[in-house]
């Protein structure tokens, strides 16, 4: 046998070939294929007009703004001066804006067009309403590493865009713009949902930075599980035979979920760590605890493979007779996306305008997924999370070379094509009846609306 390597003073670091591989098989498939989106409908052409030069007008304001949220850096439902500086913002631009709305203290909403006087779900707003959802927490010790800096500003940049056009062509229906904070490593979106804040909505968008841009691509929906096994102490070496050690326990569930992966689909992804395995060596552990993702590509498989780990997780209990508490969905599970095939039309048209050419589904390799709480949206109002192109294709989600990326002049570019893209996509959906009726049949074909809270009860 060949021995790779004696000095293991550093890990050996991983190979590269498969992700190699990913990237050529990726760089063919675009090459091939082509995304044609609709050349009629939407808002007239005058409007769109007024959207480009009130974003021009606005630009500075926006590569600021992303620029001092990259420099914040704050993380879960502690955004408070990030979501300070998006309503500094827009009143400096003579737009009411509040936080702490729907239950979490960093959110953020603002509104215009319709009834904006009124407050959002009491029924009374005219014509349709749209949701642009903008994210600004980042991640601990490497920052805005998922490059929510530049969610925020596209997300707020065509709200403000939106807002100022509305003074000079006015909206035929209203913009909804939700600042959603704590959407890494929890689900901000659906605390907000389960108070409301999307049951005006009739449709709701927003993107996310990436090394590609990408009009569909998979997001995998998410449970958490911490299982915590109880045994018993005792002396390690004097009486370890009247001792109970958890640690077993929770190695043997450590052990078992690597076995479950076998039968697994082949997109669906467990992780775990032991946070808690014993105080010291000469004591029998006496308590032991293991937290899981669970994530899978349909709501379905979703709950099926987590009810797999729940068995796995007692199964290690009874095998070494350990009690066990199971403590799962905290925060609350995030669904995988359900992309609008119609509002995705629309904004690749809007990407196209700006020069850009987002990659069809199927085209970027759906091995590589993550999660978000937009999926829970999604499952209650029909909606859209294309990527956007800030940084080399190289270049992964929660990364410190991604972190400097969403500080770049790609990014700063990003911030303007993609404030213009979600700003045409919403006033596209507020114009056009014809596109709006096939919103909503894409959104009933896929199964319609969602009982969220309760789907895996």
């Amino acid at each position: 046998m060949e021995i790779r390597r004696t000095n293991l003073s550093e890990p050996i670091p991983p190979s590269t070939h498969y992700a190699d591989e990913i990237a050529r098989a990726t760089a063919e498939r675009a090459a091939r294929r082509t995304y044609e989106p609709p050349r009629d409908g939407g808002a007239p052409d005058a409007f769109a007009q007024v959207v480009k030069q009130e974003l021009e007008a606005v630009t500075d304001d926006l590569h600021q703004l992303s620029a001092r949220i990259h420099q914040l850096a704050e993380t879960a439902f502690e955004e408070r001066e990030s979501a300070q500086a998006i309503v500094e913002l827009l009143r400096a631009h003579g737009i009411d804006a509040q936080t702490g709305v729907y239950g979490v203290e960093t959110s953020v909403l603002a509104q215009v067009g319709g009834d904006a006087g009124a407050e959002v779900g009491d029924g009374e707003s005219t014509g349709r309403t749209i949701g642009i959802l903008a994210e600004y927490d980042a991640l601990p010790e490497i920052g805005h590493a998922c490059g929510h800096n530049v969610i925020c500003a596209t997300g707020v940049g065509a709200f403000l865009v939106l807002a100022r056009a509305h003074a000079k062509a006015q909206l035929p229906g209203k913009v909804v713009l939700l600042g959603t904070p704590a959407e890494e490593g929890h689900t901000g979106k659906e605390y907000m949902a389960r108070e409301g804040a999307f049951d005006s909505l009739d449709a709701a968008i927003m993107l996310h930075g990436y090394g590609y841009d990408c009009a569909d691509q998979v997001w995998l929906g998410r449970r958490t599980l911490t299982v915590t096994y109880k045994g018993v102490s005792a002396h390690a070496s004097a009486q370890p035979f009247m001792g109970r050690n958890a640690l077993d326990a929770a190695n043997l569930f450590y052990q078992g979920l690597g076995l479950l992966r076998q039968q697994m689909p082949p997109i669906d992804r467990i992780h775990a760590v032991i946070p808690e395995g014993g105080t010291r060596p000469s004591i029998v552990t006496e308590e032991a605890q293991v937290q899981v993702y669970v994530r899978s590509k349909f709501p379905e498989t979703l709950k099926d493979l987590s009810e797999r780990v729940h068995d796995v997780a007692q199964g290690a209990a009874l095998m070494r007779g350990r009690a066990v508490e199971l403590q799962g969905d905290v925060p609350p599970p995030s669904l995988p996306i359900r992309t609008n095939q119609p509002l995705t039309d629309r904004w690749v048209k809007h990407q196209n305008t700006v020069g850009r050419q987002p990659l069809p589904a199927g085209v970027l390799d759906e091995s590589i997924a993550a999660s978000t709480d937009f999926g829970n949206v999604s499952y209650r109002v029909p909606g859209i999370h294309p990527l956007l192109k800030i940084s080399d294709e190289s270049v992964a989600l929660h990364t410190r070379a991604f972190e400097a990326a969403s500080g770049s002049q790609s990014a700063s570019k990003g911030v303007v094509d993609g404030a213009y893209g979600l700003a045409m996509t919403a006033a596209d959906f507020l114009f056009d009846d014809e596109l709006a009726a096939s919103v909503t049949a894409d959104f009933e074909a896929a199964g319609g609306r969602m009982d969220v809270p309760n789907f895996f009860n």
